[in-house]
């Protein structure tokens, strides 16, 4: 399925009165598969996921991508205010969908996360690729002084989203830097990014209440997720080390990892092909 920015893009208004962007490609009689996007500055459904939309789709799922408030085409939001859970949940009402596999890189992984932990009847699969747990003990190696090294890139180019700034953000999210650290794609990101300044504002703003988002996973729920969970980790990741994932191996019950070399932060991106394949079948035969 050939699937284009413009004919995907489509626009809801939830009851809580904000409008959200999303990306949608598939039959509506579908199995819904719901992408979470992370967040970077100019992350969007499209930006992360536009190389697995019509993939998914083409395998006969029901596949929506939408830009979380704060992000995108979606409305501005005050990271004090986020609770992307609830969002979600009005998502899924809004469009009538009851249950869903929810797939999710970073911050949509934590998203994700938080929702099988509080919503396990409306979850059919989870799967994260880079999964956030926000702070506390996950890793035995990382440096345990505060933000990664690329959570500081990250940071840096919401404060100055320049085509500089975007290049060193997606030289640090990607291992194969020539392929993806290309000047039209920096530029094209940092375009978006600029584009909303609001949202740049928001998150530099929210940056002492724990942006970007300020809830967050009960790990203590976590074993309860009963749900079929694939995890897909870049080893080379330099934003969210691949041991997060192994903490949550060792604590979902029904998860498998999928540990993917030379593979940074956006696995969906820089292994599309191999990522969809994985998607896929996860979906189809668990």
């Amino acid at each position: 399925m050939t699937v284009t920015k413009e004919s995907a893009a489509r626009d809801i208004t939830l009851p809580s009165g904000l409008r959200l962007r999303y990306y949608e490609a598939g039959e509506r009689g579908g199995v819904p598969v719901v992408l979470l996007h992370g967040s970077g500055p100019g992350a969007t459904g499209w930006s992360n996921f536009s190389g697995n939309l019509g993939a998914i789709a083409d395998a006969g799922f029901h596949v929506l991508a939408p830009d979380m408030p704060g992000w995108g085409d979606s409305d501005a939001q005050a990271t004090k205010d986020m609770d992307h859970d609830t969002t979600l949940t009005e998502f899924l009402d809004a469009l009538g969908i009851r249950t869903a596999a929810l797939v999710g890189n970073s911050m949509g992984a934590h998203t994700a996360i938080r929702f099988a932990t509080l919503h396990p009847e409306r979850l059919s699969h989870l799967v994260t690729m880079g999964a956030s747990l926000g702070r506390g003990p996950a890793t035995l190696f990382g440096a345990g002084d505060g933000p990664s090294e690329g959570l500081k890139v990250l940071v840096r180019a919401y404060k100055d989203a320049s085509p500089e700034n975007m290049r060193a953000l997606v030289e640090i999210m990607t291992y194969d830097k020539e392929r993806f650290a290309t000047p039209e794609l920096t530029r094209a990101r940092s375009e978006a990014a600029l584009s909303r300044p609001d949202h740049l504002a928001n998150y530099v703003e929210g940056l002492a209440h724990g942006a970007p988002i300020p809830v967050r996973v009960d790990r203590d729920r976590i074993p309860g997720i009963t749900a079929p969970t694939l995890l897909v980790h870049g080893k080379d990741d330099r934003v969210l080390p691949y041991e997060i994932s192994l903490w949550l191996l060792a604590n979902i019950p029904d998860a498998r990892l999928v540990l993917l070399n030379r593979c940074g932060h956006w696995a969906m991106i820089e292994h599309a092909a191999e990522f969809n394949r994985l998607v896929v079948d996860f979906l189809s035969h668990n």
